[in-house]
């Protein structure tokens, strides 16, 4: 499969898709979106951008993984990382929620913008299920074919073992048959957005257990 520089996903996850499934998960979102463009279609994030998660989050550095939805549909917000957005621009309301359990369940967040790209560097993989969509059209990607690649690479994550899996909201529990709860942590609540935040998301305390996990593990903790 031809990818052009832009539509490339790194090397590390390319070798882990081929011992499995190969890269056919990956040829129908990306022939959508080649033709999408050509048609002048615009679609977030960034075309560069569309695989920054596993860029800024190798396959061997992935601890933990937060399952995200469609990326922001509003015209550059969106980075390539589930929930997060560029230092500058206005921080999401679910990214606030997120930041306010964090401050109950461990004490004062560590971020001061709506950047996350130091909990990538750590080992956070920020998957949406979706990796694009139309702007000002949400949900529009949401069947060209990402949820076959996204299944796959929670499959090779969960045969690694000792991941933490986040799961938020009735859209991301879709993946829970394929992670391995013996061999790794999952955690599930509502999802962080205004509407749903306090049918269980306030008050999880996920980012606590996702850390004693990790210690108990030997791993290094995330500094949220």
């Amino acid at each position: 499969m031809i990818i052009d520089n832009d539509l490339k996903l790194p090397k590390d996850w390319v070798n882990q898709l081929i011992k499995v499934s190969g890269l056919e998960s990956l040829e129908r979102p990306i022939a959508h979106i080649k033709k999408e463009i050509l048609n002048k279609k615009n679609i977030s994030p960034n075309q560069k951008d569309i695989f920054k998660a596993f860029e800024f989050c190798s396959f061997s550095s992935t601890k933990v993984v937060i399952f995200g939805q469609d990326p922001y549909f509003q015209n550059g917000v969106a980075n390539g990382l589930a929930f997060s957005v560029n230092e500058g621009k206005k921080i999401p309301a679910s990214l606030k929620n997120i930041y306010k359990e964090i401050n109950n369940d461990i004490g004062k967040v560590k971020n001061n913008n709506g950047s996350l790209n130091d909990w990538s560097e750590q080992g956070v993989l920020l998957l949406n299920s979706s990796l694009t969509v139309e702007v000002g059209n949400p949900g529009s990607h949401s069947n060209i074919g990402w949820d076959s690649f996204i299944c796959e690479i929670v499959k090779i994550l969960s045969h690694k073992k000792d991941v933490v899996f986040i799961l938020w909201g009735n859209h991301a529990k879709k993946y829970l048959k394929f992670i391995d709860a013996n061999n790794n942590l999952i955690l599930t609540s509502s999802h962080p957005s205004p509407l749903s935040a306090h049918r269980g998301f306030i008050g999880c305390k996920h980012f606590s257990q996702c850390n004693k996990y990790l210690i108990n593990k030997n791993i290094k903790k995330i500094d949220w």
